[in-house]
């Protein structure tokens, strides 16, 4: 099936040319006559989401997904890890049983498995996360959450008691693991990248402050080559140099990330993350105390806004596509290379997303 495109981004550079799929798969890229729909990308990857249209993921039913699902599709996503904030065991526990269920009935969006983001966080840099509900690193708590489904990332604040050790057997347990919500300075964070950490989580937000003799987290991360930062460039939680600088420091392993909440896709009003009360108004959600609560943004909007400050067109499109699709061990889905899946998305020159396809299938289309 050809798609019509005049061009296609191949392994980060843009090859003339239409792309074929055969199946589930990507048949052949730059074949001739090129088309005229505008170019085509690798599916979008958002690693770090909360909700969507409405639907908050820690309370959804298995339908919810469906709906939520098909919302993601329309802006590009084609992959994407539901993300679950700071919750009591019990809470996690229910939640992570509808990913389970969610991940083997639906034919939408890849439901790559759930990010927990929490309970071992600190304190000092809750962000909107419930401090009544944080935890010192515990592995027999984690194990149990493991058992109740697909976990594949965490995020761990690693300077709490036991946390490079909680790292270690995440990693043993092929856990994808994150710093973040943390007080960490450089050292720490060092440590924490040597027993297997590969990320931070939201560089800049709920961390301990760049300063140029405590470099924190930030430095630490931005100074060490293997590891990939994630940002959430709404306009709302970063300046734009501080994006800037986070590109120019770590080209190749940025990935842009939404931590959007149910509000994204919907009007402003009130609206649940998690066991929240967020308020969204102008493009910002926050607690009533004027604390930043995840976001509404959106990954196609996410791909917009960092080319608009200057990032290029291959870094950023990778910064949606190849990077995190590296960090979550799913190589594959971040390239249209012959032979990979077939989750595919075409864009127009406003870099609107006019047709969705996952395995081939079409998720979405522009009327």
């Amino acid at each position: 099936m050809r798609l019509g495109a005049r061009a296609a981004f191949v392994d980060g550079e843009l090859v003339e040319g239409d792309i074929d799929v055969s199946g589930d798969v990507v048949a052949d890229v730059g074949l001739t006559p090129a088309g005229r729909n505008g170019v085509a990308l690798p599916g979008l990857v958002d690693v770090q989401v909360n909700g969507f249209a409405g639907v908050d993921f820690a309370s959804a039913a298995p339908d919810d997904y469906e709906a939520a699902g098909a919302a993601l599709a329309a802006t590009g996503v084609t992959a994407y890890q539901p993300t679950l904030i700071t919750l009591p065991e019990d809470t996690y526990v229910r939640a992570l049983t509808t990913v389970a269920e969610a991940q083997a009935r639906f034919s939408g969006p890849r439901i790559i498995g759930a990010h927990l983001e929490g309970p071992f966080l600190s304190p000092s840099h809750a962000g909107a996360h419930d401090r009544a509900n944080m935890r010192d690193p515990d592995v027999e708590m984690m194990d149990r959450l493991l058992a109740a489904g697909p976990v594949t990332h965490v995020t761990i604040a690693p300077e709490l008691d036991g946390a490079l050790g909680l790292i270690e057997h995440l990693r043993r347990r092929e856990v994808i693991v994150s710093c973040g919500h943390s007080d960490a300075d450089a050292a720490t964070t060092n440590a924490a990248f040597d027993r297997g950490a590969t990320a931070v989580t939201h560089l800049f937000n709920a961390q301990r402050l760049f300063n140029h003799r405590d470099p924190g987290i930030a430095g630490a991360a931005l100074a060490r080559d293997s590891v990939v930062v994630t940002l959430i460039v709404d306009g709302v939680h970063l300046a734009p140099e501080a994006v800037q600088i986070a590109a120019a420091a770590a080209p190749g392993r940025l990935a842009l990330i939404t931590d959007a909440i149910a509000a994204a896709g919907m009007p402003d009003g009130t609206y649940a993350l998690a066991d929240r009360q967020v308020e969204v108004h102008g493009g910002a959600a926050k607690l009533q105390d004027g604390t930043l609560a995840g976001s509404v943004l959106t990954m196609d909007q996410a791909l917009r806004n960092l080319i608009d400050l200057g990032v290029g067109m291959e870094d950023a499109v990778g910064a949606a596509t190849t990077v995190p699709a590296r960090l979550i061990n799913r190589p594959e889905l971040g390239t249209l290379r012959p032979g990979t899946p077939a989750d595919v998305i075409i864009v127009d020159d406003d870099l609107a997303v006019v047709l969705t396809l996952r395995a081939g299938e079409e998720l979405f289309a522009a009327s």
